[in-house]
């Protein structure tokens, strides 16, 4: 039942990251930059504290008492991954819409998932999953299978991508704040951004373990409260409100850089423009965006912070983010062949997903 419970969290929060972009694109007249930030401002600054203030008495307490150490490295993973967010998007514009997403999704749950059990193979901690747990375990390998496969599904859903791009004339809005263009296929260049990206995104996960401490200690306070049920659903919390304004700093830096280049500081007051529903929907975004770890924070609660819990989370964005370019009409005017080529690789990824709760179910 756990297991169950777990898999439908992470599904949840997975459909909330798939999802959230979709608000941003009913706002009219506003530069990429300034929705950007403003969806952001709720992402990382005002709902991370109110969720956590709704959810665990006193956290505000437990983050002023908590290792100036390991706020400083949760902060800085924070920091990194935000840099990773920002150069997903010339990943895209190099490598197209399709490959350039699946390879760097792909590398992040990758690196997002074994790096801390190596770490932990090197630095062993208790309660946490080492690589050698892992390869000498038959759960261990059952997850390990089920992340291959994975990997193989993103592969076949790059392709599919890379037929469509061939097929169809794509243009792209460049997430940096320029005008659309068509996508730069730069195979070299557009690996080397998707490495740095894929690395750097994972740091979210690496941010999840350096502020362990925090979470503990909410786990601690709340199983003292209510003996016998269980871990905290929602220990997380406390930790994303150090992460996320690590995430904040640098997108704000970027997009006030954009402000001031694109000269679009005038978007947050342009009567020209629907201000109010403006700012309702970057708001649903952003706080859509921050779903996707409330609820993956509950996942974890149940499977544990190990690889299992990350490849869920990054498989299910993959899947949804699919189904919704489905449901959008993405793959209008592509060959049947195209489309059956997408399909299997969208099927490989659900068989890897339920290939990683079985495994976990066997831990």
């Amino acid at each position: 039942m756990q297991v169950i419970l777990g898999l439908f969290f992470h599904f949840i929060g997975g459909f909330a990251s798939g999802s959230f972009y979709i608000p941003f694109k009913k706002v009219k007249g506003w530069h990429w930059e300034s929705y950007w930030i403003i969806g952001g401002l709720f992402s990382w600054l005002f709902v991370p504290p109110l969720a956590a203030w709704l959810t665990i008495p006193g956290f505000a307490d437990i983050i002023r008492h908590s290792d100036p150490f390991i706020l400083g490295m949760t902060f800085l993973f924070g920091i990194l991954w935000g840099i990773g967010g920002l150069t997903y998007g010339l990943g895209v514009r190099y490598l197209g819409v399709a490959l350039g997403s699946s390879i760097i999704l792909g590398l992040c749950m990758v690196f997002g998932s074994l790096i801390p059990a190596v770490y932990y193979n090197l630095h062993p901690l208790s309660g946490k999953d080492t690589l050698d747990m892992m390869t000498g375990s038959t759960w261990g390998r059952t997850v390990l299978s089920g992340l291959l496969l994975c990997v193989l599904g993103i592969i076949i859903s790059g392709k599919a991508g890379m037929m469509k791009e061939r097929q169809v004339h794509i243009q792209t809005a460049d997430p940096h704040g320029t005008e659309a263009e068509k996508t730069e296929y730069k195979f070299g260049l557009g690996m080397f951004v998707a490495i740095v990206s894929g690395v750097l995104s994972a740091c979210f996960n690496f941010g999840l373990e350096a502020g362990h401490s925090l979470s503990q200690t909410a786990n601690d306070i709340w199983k003292a409260a209510h003996p016998g049920q269980g871990e905290f659903l929602f220990r997380n919390n406390v930790i994303y409100v150090v992460l996320l304004w690590g995430g904040l700093t640098t997108n704000f830096i970027w997009c006030m850089i954009l402000n001031a280049r694109n000269k679009s500081f005038g978007d947050y007051t342009n009567k020209a423009t629907p201000l109010l529903s403006n700012y309702l929907f970057a708001a649903i975004a952003g706080t859509t965006w921050f779903l996707q770890f409330f609820f993956y924070g509950m996942g974890e609660s149940k499977l544990g912070n190990g690889p299992s819990s990350w490849i869920l989370h990054m498989s299910f964005i993959i899947l949804v983010a699919n189904m919704w370019g489905i449901l959008l009409k993405e793959w209008k005017g592509v060959d049947r062949k195209t489309v059956v080529t997408n399909l299997i690789g969208i099927i490989t990824i659900i068989l890897s997903v339920l290939l990683v709760g079985y495994g976990n179910s066997l831990k």
